[in-house]
């Protein structure tokens, strides 16, 4: 049909004359309300966004001279985290002469990892930072 026709019985109905493929030989066009087809769009895009899952990164941090205590309790938020389905970012800070003792850290790391009993991927390896060494982990 020629496009003259097709915008006067989209005029005749009160619609609107929309473009679909403009690409086509001959281009397709389709007769609908615009501003109805746009709201439902969005609405739908509302939709999807809102039921996306949000995964946060949350932190922890430690020191090499963390005591035992301190160690379960933040043993306990890491677990308590990736139940959630958050990934958690450990890092162990390093302090003045303690810089250059950073074996000492690489291995508290490790053996924090180790105790937690929630099983979980290692994300990032464990990597130096000037401040010290940190990984993320995330929850399988």
């Amino acid at each position: 049909m020629t496009p003259f026709d097709a915008l006067q019985i989209a005029r005749e109905r009160e619609a609107d004359l929309v473009e679909v493929a403009p690409l086509a030989n001959p281009p397709v066009c389709r007769i609908m309300d615009y501003g109805k087809f746009q709201y439902q769009q969005s609405k739908q895009s509302r939709l999807s966004k809102a039921k996306q899952k949000k995964i946060g990164v949350k932190g922890i941090r430690l020191g090499i001279r963390t005591d035992e205590h301190d160690l379960n309790f933040k043993k306990n938020q890491a677990e308590k985290f990736l139940k959630k389905g958050d990934k958690v970012k450990v890092e162990i800070i390093l302090r003045g002469r303690e810089k250059a003792r950073k074996d000492l850290a690489r291995a508290g790391l490790e053996k924090f990892l180790k105790s937690l009993a929630i099983p979980h991927a290692v994300e990032q390896e464990i990597k130096s930072f000037p401040g010290g060494l940190n990984v993320i982990i995330a929850p399988l």
